[in-house]
């Protein structure tokens, strides 16, 4: 049976909710699934934006049938060529022969990659700035490439002012009915899950959304329709504020998040100590995490978040433990740049953690490592009670 909502007179999200994915794209947890969104046009010309993947395809096809109600397809406008948006187009060709592919020329090849059906004999390739007109419907498309992959661009139809954004101001998380961000509290319920979304998926390529954030600029949005997660249609500002601070890698707010990782509780003990410490002084918020539980995504997501961060790892056959080594490879390759950071190392017998973690830092842009380095030689005993204090005193400084 069909699932729409009808978003505008004209408008209608004919996609669909997997709550059974438990990584998406093998690597992020999603403990509250994922949705894949797909909209349906009806003007005078039908046109669809973007399909789904192949878990949902079933009502994705029971959606686009009822809201078609027996009118042939015009279009197919291919914002974004990930499988999770696209696997279903070869079934849909063969469902819609009449169908023609709005892409552009990277587009076009990649449909090649995957699929085998005639692409370029049913194309009608775009650049930068190009419009159909599809009767009351205007749409022009603005190449959006590195937002994430390079074939990306973003649809926006100049008629109802509605914006077609691909994989940005997207979110992990199924849909629960409320398919509009203001029919649920977004920054309670959602806010954590899309900061994670695109520190994770998106977050290496803060200069390509910038340039994609100066073209939203240009133009007014009634409404965001993105690909994953809810539209936006009230407080769009508020949102691309957040894209904006992700974007160029600055800090949402002022606080401390303290990532440890600990074989026998001792490295553990240390981190806790420097909470309590920073938490006497009124530094707050203090987020501490294990990174040997934690899934990195939401430590990414943390780094992105707060101002200062605080990396706490015993030394392990002579180098960084493994899941703090996995960490700093993550946040290095997600170009986390711009922040205040704390080392904490221990070892029984040649602590060298902190040596290491500095060098993986210094790799990366503006951050700042503080002194001093507390080193642990087993256990804490009050020297290191000296150092820890002395470490949350230089947070505490570097926060004015």
């Amino acid at each position: 049976m069909y699932c729409v909502r009808k978003l505008r007179d004209d408008l209608y999200w004919v996609g669909g909710n997997d709550r059974r994915l438990a990584l998406f794209e093998g690597v992020y947890p999603v403990p509250r699934g994922v949705s894949y969104n797909a909209y349906v046009v009806l003007d005078e010309q039908t046109v669809l934006l973007d399909t789904v993947d192949k878990s949902v395809s079933e009502q994705f096809f029971e959606n686009l049938d009822h809201v078609l109600d027996g009118r042939k397809l015009d279009y197919l406008i291919v914002n974004h060529m990930e499988p999770d948006h696209c696997a279903t187009m070869d079934e849909l060709v063969r469902r819609h022969p009449e169908v023609k592919l709005v892409v552009n020329a990277k587009t076009l090849t990649m449909i090649q990659n995957y699929f085998t059906f005639d692409a370029p004999g049913r194309a009608q390739v775009v650049k930068e700035g190009d419009t159909l007109t599809t009767g009351r419907h205007t749409f022009t498309f603005l190449m959006a490439p590195m937002v994430h992959w390079p074939e990306v661009m973003v649809t926006y139809d100049t008629t109802a002012k509605t914006l077609f954004s691909a994989d940005a101001f997207g979110t992990f998380g199924a849909l629960g009915g409320g398919v509009f961000a203001d029919e649920v509290d977004f920054p309670r319920d959602w806010l954590d899950e899309a900061r994670r979304y695109y520190t994770n998926i998106v977050g290496k390529y803060g200069i390509s959304v910038q340039g994609l954030l100066k073209k939203a600029a240009a133009v007014e949005l009634d409404m965001v329709c993105p690909l994953h997660g809810p539209v936006w249609r009230k407080d769009i500002g508020w949102f691309v504020e957040k894209y904006r601070r992700w974007s160029t890698y600055t800090p949402e707010e002022n606080g401390v998040v303290i990532a440890y990782a600990s074989v026998y509780g001792h490295t553990a003990n240390a981190a806790d100590i420097l909470a309590m410490q920073l938490a006497e002084k009124g530094i707050r918020p203090v987020a501490v995490y294990d990174v040997s539980v934690t899934h990195p995504s939401v430590l990414v997501a943390e780094a992105f978040r707060y101002s200062h961060l605080v990396l706490a790892s015993t030394t392990y056959n002579a180098g960084i433990f493994v899941t703090m080594e996995n960490l700093l490879m993550d946040l290095k390759a997600h170009a986390l740049q711009g922040r205040t950071v704390g080392l904490i190392q221990n070892g029984s017998w040649a602590p060298t953690a902190g040596k290491l973690m500095g060098e993986v830092l210094g790799q990366m842009k503006d951050m700042q490592v503080l002194e001093p380095t507390v080193s642990v030689t087993s256990a804490v005993k009050d020297d290191q009670l000296t150092q820890l204090g002395a470490l949350a005193d230089a947070i505490a400084a570097s926060m004015g």
